[in-house]
């Protein structure tokens, strides 16, 4: 018999996973698996337990947000030469890269699609001696999924984390960079940067996501200019809203394989969502299709599944946020005026 090593995080989450453990086991176990569960104890504990491990089972399935994921994906990439495919079953607040895949942030049915998936190849991001499944960042708005309170993410949802946004728009810090992308160099005073291999940012679509590709080697790269009058900045909000920033001079944006940036002070990174440390000078490296996933792409119809997926996240979000105005009136102030 097959096994599988299930790796939960219990923490993850709005709701408990513990609900629907039954039904997701039973699931694996229909599919011929023989499933042990190991509930996680930290931080890096998911890490920790595939580099041991791992390579004793035939599946690895890890439940939780994309910080528990990226976890799972560093153990992967230190397991040595035997790679136990990943299966993802999306918990979290956000879940960015389960949109990216299509994978139902309903648990049982995330399941399901892995049972009945099969092997894909995705890039896999790293800085200096850290992986990331989906984003390495700076800069304004890049620590709010580490800095939101997991109460208030329980209790809110992804709204949250557009409480604490807004707080941070009026306190932004700009960085005097040099970037190099695959030896396109740029120089400049920012706001905020990401280097991405995904369609969804916190919960938004990026744009020209129909066109991104997890496993060509190439990250969506993005800078945004520091703004020096409120009309900018309203230009940057706007553009970012709508979707939009060709027409927007504040932005720079391209597609690379490698990306060097250096500055004269350190800045404070986030990757997938969690602080990857503070540094001056960083290497950020493309290892193409380097960690195999399982799952169903075409299960069902995956865009009926995630449109579905959304309207219910959408309507939760509503029941639970009937002060929601009030507490954005509480907690936006303008730097500008």
């Amino acid at each position: 018999m097959k096994k599988l090593l299930f790796i939960i995080n219990p923490k993850a989450g709005k709701t408990a996973i513990k609900n629907e453990l039954f039904e997701i086991i039973l699931t694996f176990s229909e599919a011929g698996y023989e499933v042990v569960t190991y509930p996680t104890k930290g931080p890096d504990d998911a890490e920790r337990k595939v580099v041991e491990d791992g390579a004793n089972y035939d599946l690895i399935v890890c439940a939780g947000g994309d910080g528990t994921l990226e976890n799972t994906v560093c153990g992967y990439m230190k397991m040595g030469e035997k790679k136990v495919p990943i299966g993802y079953i999306p918990v979290g607040t956000t879940n960015d890269f389960a949109r990216s895949l299509a994978i139902s942030r309903k648990p049982v049915e995330a399941a399901k699609q892995i049972v009945s998936g099969s092997e894909h190849l995705l890039d896999v991001g790293r800085m200096d001696d850290k992986f990331f499944i989906y984003i390495a960042a700076f800069g304004m708005f890049t620590d709010v999924s580490y800095s939101t309170k997991q109460s208030l993410k329980k209790v809110m949802g992804h709204s949250a984390y557009v409480v604490e946004a807004i707080k941070s728009i009026a306190n932004f810090k700009s960085y005097k960079i040099k970037a190099d992308f695959d030896g396109s160099v740029v120089t400049g005073e920012y706001i905020y940067g990401m280097i991405t291999n995904s369609m969804s940012v916190a919960g938004f679509k990026l744009r020209g996501a129909k066109h991104v590709a997890l496993d060509d080697g190439k990250f969506d790269c993005l800078l945004i200019k520091k703004p020096e009058t409120a009309s900018q900045l309203q230009e940057i909000l706007s553009a970012m809203l709508a979707n939009n920033i060709e027409d927007s001079e504040m932005f720079f944006d391209c597609k690379a394989s490698k990306v060097v940036i250096e500055c004269e002070e350190e800045i404070p990174w986030t990757l997938d969502g969690e602080f990857g440390g503070n540094k001056r000078d960083v290497i950020i490296s493309n290892d193409k299709q380097a960690i195999t996933l399982f799952y169903n792409s075409s299960y069902g119809d995956a865009e009926a599944i995630a449109e579905t997926d959304e309207l219910a996240t959408t309507e939760d979000a509503i029941d639970r946020d009937d002060d929601f105005d009030e507490i954005i009136e509480e907690t936006y102030t303008d730097g500008w005026d």
